[in-house]
């Protein structure tokens, strides 16, 4: 009852007209200062979420459900055996085994440090990067080449760009590196490198600089033989069946392999960019707590400017026999439902706003869209978000009544 009554009375003081109009402005704006900074809290958290799920989606499209790296050095030994064993896990689709290295790319005199990625066929079992074809076509299995007995390679956008090579059968592209193993003759200096020739088959673009700055795709064979690893590889990548349970499976493998891999779903293998997002986004969270904060500050004064006001009610209420405890919870829950009140039209406004960017995408990014693969800012809107900025909201308005309260006069 003593809660009760002092809640009634708050609401009472919070919704009646004031004799001094200054209280009812200090008021609106104290709510509309609350209600703007949840609303930005909950719109702002929801974009970082967009684009943590947009850099989810992105990565996709490039690298496989579980990727397989060796814990130290570059490459290891017995890849085939390896990826053999790996297939038979429950919950595993298809094993690609894939050797990536460091080479000298040159194209009717033009060359460029390039990534090397060897392939198996067909490696679209694994990557949906054939998808993401722009010019040409990506040759994935030997029948589908034009001349069965050339080798293709699949260019980045960056590599076809300062290489000014495209899809063509009479062009080569030589691949050049240094060699890793036999002697060196000072007088035959070029026996110290190799080299292999294929033929461009299309171009991609992930819209990501990783992929897309410098590197190229060739099979497999091609690769072992340039870099001189006959049964080495670099990498596993592991393609998962519809129903397989990610965490399971890559418990799997680590157990199968031993502790001298890395087994990464596809959240380890972007973990860096992924916590990049995740700073970003509560750093911007921390700053809006410190606007939301200072915002709380005009609920002071609304309640400083209220007791004034309620002076002579709070006299009378004395003589009617009402408790210090009573008088100082009502002005505890007026602090409260301002907050509360405030916190509450943010963040419905802010949840509305975010339903209808991520249904509909109202609010674009700038530039020019007909370059662009997003045109409208990514928004997702989560639950823990809103849970996270409500019970900051009935914090701050908890406090702030509290301090109010603390301030009644003695008498």
């Amino acid at each position: 009852m003593h809660n009760l009554l002092s809640l009634r009375i708050a609401l009472r003081y919070l919704f009646a007209k004031k004799s001094h109009s200054a209280v009812n402005v200090i008021s609106i704006i104290s709510t509309a200062g609350i209600a703007v900074a949840s609303m930005a809290i909950v719109c702002v958290l929801s974009v970082f979420n967009g684009f943590s799920d947009l850099a989810a989606e992105r990565q996709s499209a490039v690298g496989p459900d579980v990727c397989v790296t060796p814990r130290d050095g570059k490459v290891f030994d017995c890849a085939d055996s390896l990826a053999s064993a790996v297939g038979k896990v429950p919950g595993v689709k298809m094993v690609a085994t894939v050797l990536s290295e460091r080479a000298l790319a040159v194209f009717e005199g033009v060359q460029m440090p390039v990534m090397v990625k060897g392939v198996p066929s067909p490696y679209s079992a694994v990557s949906s990067i054939s998808t993401l074809v722009i010019d040409g076509v990506m040759v994935d299995v030997p029948s589908e080449a034009p001349d069965s007995t050339l080798d293709y390679a699949v260019l980045s956008v960056g590599t076809a760009i300062n290489t000014g090579a495209r899809p063509s059968l009479e062009r080569p592209m030589v691949l050049t590196v240094p060699r890793r193993v036999g002697r060196i003759n000072p007088a035959f200096p070029l026996g110290a490198f190799s080299t292999d020739t294929v033929f461009v088959s299309g171009v991609y673009q992930t819209n990501e600089q990783e992929y897309d700055e410098d590197g190229i795709l060739i099979p497999l064979h091609v690769a072992r033989k340039l870099f001189d690893y006959p049964t080495q590889a670099s990498a596993l990548e592991v393609a998962l069946q519809s129903d397989a349970d990610t965490g399971e499976v890559v418990a799997e493998i680590e157990r199968l392999l031993g502790g001298g891999f890395v087994v990464a779903d596809r959240l380890r293998q972007q973990e860096t960019a992924f916590r990049m997002i995740e700073i970003e986004k509560w750093i911007t969270f921390l700053m809006l707590l410190f606007v939301l904060v200072m915002a709380s500050f005009n609920i002071l004064s609304t309640m400083s400017m209220l007791i004034i006001e309620k002076e002579d009610n709070l006299r009378v209420m004395r003589s009617m026999g009402a408790s210090r405890s009573l008088l100082r919870r009502i002005f505890l829950d007026e602090g409260m439902l301002i907050a509360v009140l405030g916190g509450a039209v943010g963040i419905t406004v802010g949840v509305v706003l975010c339903i209808v960017q991520q249904e509909w995408g109202l609010i674009s990014l700038g530039g020019d869209h007909s370059q662009m693969s997003v045109v409208a800012y990514p928004c997702r809107l989560r639950g823990g978000d809103v849970a996270l900025t409500a019970l900051v909201v009935v914090v701050i308005g908890f406090i702030s009544g509290f301090i109010s309260s603390r301030s009644l006069p003695e008498k």
